[in-house]
């Protein structure tokens, strides 16, 4: 069902557009129907494929490793850590050098994030530690990254910095979508590796090393694969929050409660919220753009805050 969903919102994904005088339908004249195609909405539903995907998929593999359903790469500082590495490779110029430089940027400091987190937190995954530990992260990464921008060498960079964090799928096109698979394909495949000791660690560390599995080595593959994959959405579409968050709780009562059971569907149901967002934002009347970062931090914050308070209710699994 959700493979069936993905095809539809993907093909529509392809037909919507947008221009200054609002939603346009189709390709257009025949004459610029291919570059509409392969320069704008081709490029556009390419990323919105991979960084949704990516964030279902991380979203609930660190919620398999942390056992707590409110885990989510944004609210656990990864997404602000790996901005924050990006935004130095701004600031420096190293960007305007070199463009690979930015996703490097970008994984580093997701890795650092995730290293700090799981370092102040992750062995006792209680929720009040988790969250407190994600917020200083998530606090200490903004405060740098506006110190980065008050020092902006000019009035446009900042301008430019600050647009690029809110989060957009629009104005890429298929080299830096081609680079993003790159870098996340290899991430997937070492969170996907975790899977069995993940399912292991729902039973507590100890009962996982009977069993045969390293705690110790699920945890670095989560964390490594989550830093390659996060940090190179980030580093393409800017900080895209909370589809990690929320997927996989929606999943979990029709897949299962096993991390091993949840991964695939929160990958594709991930790539098809993100992409129902985007095209809700193409379907707005004329007017300066959305941002998708912003979209889904809209629905998502009402929703966290749902969850804290069913988690306190003892209503949350």
């Amino acid at each position: 069902m959700l493979c069936l969903i993905l095809v539809v919102v993907t093909a529509v994904s392809l037909f919507v557009g947008r221009t200054s005088s609002g939603p346009s339908f189709g390709f257009g004249d025949a004459e610029i129907a291919a570059i509409v195609f392969t320069e704008l909405r081709l490029p556009r539903t390419l990323l919105g494929l991979l960084v949704g995907g990516s964030l279902g998929l991380t979203g609930a593999a660190l919620q398999g490793l942390l056992r707590n359903p409110l885990a989510e790469p944004g609210i656990l500082g990864t997404s602000s850590g790996a901005a924050f590495g990006a935004v130095l490779m701004f600031y420096f110029g190293f960007a305007s050098k070199q463009w690979l430089l930015l996703p490097a940027g970008a994984v580093t400091g997701s890795l650092l994030a995730l290293a700090a987190l799981y370092f102040l937190a992750g062995r006792r995954g209680e929720l009040i530690t988790i969250v407190l530990a994600g917020i200083a992260i998530n606090a200490l990464a903004a405060a740098l990254t506006s110190l980065a921008l008050n020092f902006a060498p000019s009035p446009y960079a900042a301008l430019e910095i600050l647009f690029w964090m809110l989060g957009s799928l629009a104005d890429r096109n298929l080299s830096q979508a081609a680079i993003a698979l790159v870098l996340m394909a290899p991430g997937w495949a070492i969170v996907c590796s975790a899977s069995r000791g993940l399912d292991a660690l729902t039973l507590g560390e100890e009962t996982a090393l009977s069993l045969g599995f390293d705690p110790q080595r699920t945890q670095r593959l989560v964390i490594s694969g989550t830093a390659l994959s996060v940090g190179a959405g980030v580093a393409t579409t800017g900080v895209v929050g909370f589809v990690g968050l929320v997927v996989p709780h929606l999943l979990r009562r029709w897949v299962g409660y096993m991390p091993s059971q949840l991964m695939l569907p929160s990958f594709l149901a991930g790539a098809a919220l993100t992409l129902l967002a985007d095209i809700a934002i193409r379907l707005m009347p004329a007017g300066p753009e959305l941002k998708l970062g912003v979209v889904t931090a809209i629905i998502g914050a009402p929703f966290f805050l749902h969850m804290i308070s069913a988690s306190r209710r003892g209503l949350l699994r």
